[in-house]
């Protein structure tokens, strides 16, 4: 017997309540827009500066003692990962502490970092410290120009390719569902302050992928059925393509959930921010494949004949499979 998450056959009109749907969307992102103004984000160390601390001891990486040991110094946001090589030998035990920049302070003073050594040196006498790097604010500025051109350049080259592959009212649909999806993560951790860092850019840029690949599934089927129906009304062609893709969409996100909690719950607090963007991501960019890009397809129109060219399509690839 086959799992189904869903029935086999599912006959479900997603429109019937649009102006629900948009309005909710449109209230999440307005929310988030305030939430990330009024509250702002908790920015990690990558963008606010700091300082990091590659240490070696000949015994094994006690992260809590690490943590503790350094807990009475006040150094505010202080981030402690084992580094893990195979090159290493059995008796070298590396650990990564970052630390975030003290105020008023460029880079961490001599006697701050003499404090920092004698603290660590409580919790392991055996450790030393091979490399002290400080990043300043210029350079975790530039790091937060960089992490918006990266995401906004993903968005734009989602935009060109949903375009040569379909037409541009599918593009536009791709793209809002992709900011919809950008805009409520950004949104969301600015109202559980988790610390928003490198890792959470990566995160949303695999987000944006997961939410275009879910989209275009359905966009395909958009196509297909267009192609297969010419009569047939838009609003029911996209029912029909979403009902279509709807076992395999649910499907896809459950079994991608099932993995991403039983990471945020069992793979710690070194990666437990980027579980937590992907987990939301999944499940925004589920809703916005449907709710969100569909929808807009739907108001926007689109070509019914795809047996003649269109010269305002961006179509030349449509018959490619990619």
């Amino acid at each position: 017997m086959r799992l189904r998450l869903v029935p086999a056959e599912t006959n479900w009109d997603f429109f019937s309540k649009t102006s629900i749907t948009f309005g909710f969307s449109a209230l999440l992102m307005v929310a988030s827009v305030v939430a990330f103004f009024v509250i702002g984000l908790n920015f990690g160390i990558d963008f606010r500066g700091g300082t990091t601390i590659r240490t070696e001891s000949t015994q094994a990486v006690d992260v809590g003692g690490y943590r503790d040991a350094l807990a009475p110094l006040n150094l505010g946001d202080v981030s402690i990962t084992e580094v893990f090589d195979v090159n290493f030998r059995d008796d070298q035990h590396v650990s990564q502490i970052r630390i975030e920049a003290q105020e008023g302070e460029e880079a961490i003073t001599p006697e701050t970092m003499a404090v920092i050594q004698d603290a660590l040196r409580g919790a392991d006498p055996a450790i030393t410290f091979p490399s002290v790097e400080s990043v300043g604010p210029k350079v975790s500025g530039e790091l937060v120009l960089t992490a918006i051109y990266a995401v906004l350049a993903a968005i734009a080259a989602v935009l060109v390719y949903i375009w040569l592959r379909f037409e541009w009212q599918f593009s536009l649909g791709a793209v809002a569902a992709l900011v919809h999806d950008v805009v409520l993560t950004i949104g969301v951790f600015a109202v559980v302050q988790i610390k928003f860092d490198l890792a959470i850019i990566a995160a949303l840029l695999t987000i944006v992928g997961y939410s275009l690949n879910d989209t275009v599934v359905v966009f395909d089927r958009v196509r297909e059925n267009l192609r297969r129906y010419k009569k047939m009304d838009l609003k029911e062609v996209l029912n029909l393509s979403i009902n279509e893709t709807l076992s395999r969409t649910v499907m896809t996100s459950v079994t991608t959930l099932i993995a991403l909690i039983s990471l945020y719950i069992l793979g710690g607090d070194v990666i437990r921010g980027f579980v937590f963007a992907m987990i939301w991501g999944v499940i925004v960019g589920t809703y916005s494949s449907v709710f969100v890009a569909s929808a807009i397809l739907l108001r926007l129109g689109v070509k019914r004949d795809w047996s003649k060219p269109d010269a305002n399509a961006g179509t030349q690839f449509a018959n490619v499979d990619a």
